[in-house]
């Protein structure tokens, strides 16, 4: 394959096609170098043409919550009392400033996931 670089949709395709046929090739190889080519133009070709939206931060903190196991309760020392999980959770009360300090440092949760927008109740 002539690599170029990835300008329209149909070149997008060609690419991710011949991605597919090399996807076995061993690393530092001319097919494993031809991959990793390919694969560094398709990502910044997705990253211009293909936005993915933030996640939804309730949606995040419940994600996080059965991912790792974790109740209501685990949660309290992040968000507050028993009520205010269930408020939060339930999109009766916003993630306050300190909630989201909280939950970033203690659960790990990108802070910039957390303080996007949302749709409360």
């Amino acid at each position: 394959m002539n690599v170029r670089p990835i300008k329209t949709e149909a070149d997008y395709q060609a690419a991710l096609a011949e991605i597919e046929r090399l996807f076995d090739a061993a690393p530092n190889t001319p097919r494993g170098d031809l991959l990793e080519v390919l694969a560094t133009l398709v990502e910044a070709y997705e990253r211009q043409h293909y936005t993915i939206p933030a996640p939804d931060p309730i949606e995040t903190i419940k994600y996080y919550m059965e991912s790792r196991g974790l109740s209501r309760h685990d949660i309290e020392p992040y968000i507050g009392s028993r009520a205010r999980v269930a408020e939060v959770l339930n999109r009766k009360r916003p993630l306050s400033l300190e909630m989201i300090r909280r939950l970033h440092k203690g659960l790990d949760i990108p802070a910039d996931v957390l303080i996007q927008p949302y749709v409360a109740a």
